[in-house]
């Protein structure tokens, strides 16, 4: 029998991040055991140069003590430092000499040395989480590794090459191309890191899976400008829809008061969901409500999000807005219960994203009947169809408009009812995934953005 190995490092060593990757990694991972029958998938992580097998994903009591929370916080600290390491070792003396760059290490490894030592004793008495959660695999000639985590780390390059030399088949799972197409928005070393790692893969992947159909095609004119059009199409091009269930929401669990008390008020709330970074756009959000309070509108705009990079004049312009605490609110510590809640209460998303590989906050506001305005984006297209409303981000006054009409009318402005779109869950998603591993040519079972 076939065996997909499903590559969930990342999850697994930091549980507690809960970003869009790491809601699509733990999504997929749930849905394994039931995803196929025709197939073995494996979740499986990458650990002292080989590859372990996960028998559960996320810590349970166990992780809960006192060591076991120690040894997660070395670690983490123990990977900072190698990490921090690894950025000073490119530069000069240490890329000209290598004397200079053993001296280096030697001292790196000197300085790390009590942390070692600390996770290695907590490691004899059992609360390595690799101890507890996983054990050793050993993969075999025929099976296909999907890097289905944010998988743009340097230390699983050389392992993967390995697998690759094995017979082992490597398909990426590729959530957008942003730091290629669009690397204004992101800090110098995250983007340098992105492009090392697209540029390995570029040369390594037999496959790509993207998490959109257009992501799936900016995918295949990368790899034609950078390989040639004959060696791309050798490779193999899928996508797959994502779930949008909030797995870490817990039932009966209380919003937190603020907000709360944020929709008693009777008027309409206008929710944003995203990291706060530029690639986001909330600057323009601040731009079209502005406009619509200069206009006597009574709507409100709530930002949930936590603090991302470059947006610390953002971020002030917020806090210190003469509407910020009455038509302007933003919380940075929403977990999925509160999200849930204002999912439920709102009454639009506004995504007003420059770029983005799915959208993912489109899905859940729209599947728990939350209508929803967007950017004008070919993905945000391929998710809504014409039950979203759509704005122009070179105009302001578009949304300001889309938010006026909405407010007048009580209708929700977009061509078609909320009601004729339906969506898949991560069942399906995980479905839909193996199917496109295991026949990459003609992946079957895709539904649309609005297929019911």
């Amino acid at each position: 029998m076939t065996r997909l190995l499903f590559e969930c490092t990342n999850v697994f060593r930091s549980p507690g991040v809960n970003s869009g990757i790491q809601r699509v990694v733990r999504n997929i991972v749930s849905q394994l055991d039931s995803a196929s029958d025709q197939v073995e998938c494996v979740p499986v992580l990458f650990a002292h140069n080989r590859l372990y097998k996960v028998r559960q994903l996320l810590p349970g009591e166990e992780g809960k003590t006192p060591p076991a929370r120690a040894y997660a916080w070395l670690e983490r600290l123990n990977q900072a430092f190698w990490r921090l390491h690894g950025r000073y070792e490119q530069y000069w003396p240490m890329r000209r000499w290598h004397n200079a760059r053993r001296v280096f290490f030697v001292v790196g490894r000197l300085v790390s040395l009590p942390v070692a030592l600390a996770l290695s004793a907590l490691r004899m008495c059992g609360y390595d989480p690799l101890v507890q959660r996983a054990e050793p695999f050993e993969p075999q000639r025929g099976d296909q590794l999907i890097l289905l985590d944010s998988s743009w780390h340097a230390q699983h390059f050389s392992q993967v090459e390995s697998l690759k030399a094995r017979g082992i088949r490597i398909v990426a799972v590729i959530y957008d191309l942003i730091p290629i197409t669009r690397p204004e928005f992101f800090e110098e070393r995250l983007k340098d890191i992105f492009c090392r790692w697209f540029d390995w893969i570029s040369h390594q992947a037999d496959g790509y899976m993207s998490i959109s159909k257009a992501v799936r095609d900016e995918v295949y004119q990368e790899l034609c400008r950078r390989l040639g059009q004959q060696a791309a199409d050798k490779l193999s091009h899928g996508y797959f829809h994502l779930g949008s269930e909030l797995d870490l929401r817990q039932a009966g669990q209380p919003p937190m008061q603020q907000l709360s008390d944020l929709f008693q008020q009777g008027a309409q709330v206008f929710l944003a969901v995203s990291t706060i970074e530029p690639r986001k756009n909330h600057g323009y959000l601040l731009d079209a409500f502005e406009l619509a309070w200069a206009a006597g509108s009574e709507a409100r705009l709530c930002i949930i999000g936590r603090i991302g990079w470059k947006c610390e004049a953002l971020v002030q312009r917020i806090r210190q807005h003469r509407e910020f605490g009455h038509r302007l609110f933003m919380f940075n510590e929403i977990d999925d219960s509160g999200l849930e809640y204002a999912y439920k209460h709102a009454s639009a998303l506004v995504f007003s994203s420059h770029a983005e590989g799915f959208g993912l906050p489109l899905v859940e506001a729209m599947q728990r009947g939350l209508p929803a305005m967007g950017s004008d984006l070919p993905v945000f297209r391929e998710i809504g169809g014409d039950c979203m409303a759509y704005f122009d981000l070179d105009h302001p006054q578009t949304l300001t408009e889309l938010i006026q009409r909405f407010e007048a009318s009580g209708t929700f402005p977009a061509a078609s009812s909320l009601d004729a779109w339906h969506w898949i869950d991560w069942h399906a998603s995980a479905l839909q995934l193996v199917d496109g591993v295991v026949r990459p040519h003609a992946p079957s079972g895709q539904r649309n953005a609005h297929s019911t």
